[in-house]
């Protein structure tokens, strides 16, 4: 899969993209109801968005929520692509882009079902399961290493 890139968004239509593909996981398939998909976070987030061949397959959103703590939330990969490392290339994009921030701690809430995924990438389980718009999460943290 080398002709995937994963960038940080610095578009309007690269934002577009990424919202292309979270609507299409969130909304589509998993059936997040609209006005949930989309919050107030998305404006004071840096957004990624990856591309197969110039088409977007994978999105994902991160955020400073203090001094040292960013949130991560958002991610997603089209079902053709996933099981091909676009998920652990996005979370290496984002991990790189908070670096410069001196970030402690990475927090995300993760679908159950992305949990094992998480572990993969070094994130520990915080919290018993919850619900979030339908759907089952697990808060998870990642220490960083600020080398």
């Amino acid at each position: 899969m080398a002709n995937i890139r994963v960038k940080l968004v610095q578009n309007e239509q690269e934002l577009e993209d990424a919202f292309s593909v979270r609507q299409e996981v969130f909304v589509k398939e998993q059936g997040i109801p609209a006005p949930l998909e989309q919050d107030v976070f998305d404006a004071v987030s840096q957004h990624i968005v990856a591309y197969c061949d110039d088409q977007p397959i994978a999105a994902g959103r991160v955020r400073i929520v203090d001094d040292h703590v960013a949130k991560v939330d958002r991610v997603c990969v089209l079902p053709a692509y996933r099981r091909k490392q676009v998920g652990v290339r996005m979370m290496e994009k984002l991990e790189h882009y908070v670096k410069d921030y001196h970030i402690d701690v990475i927090k995300i809430h993760a679908q159950t079902h992305a949990v094992p995924f998480y572990e993969t990438q070094d994130y520990k389980v915080t919290s018993p399961e919850f619900i979030d718009g339908g759907a089952p999460f697990r808060a998870m943290e990642k220490k960083m290493t600020n080398d």
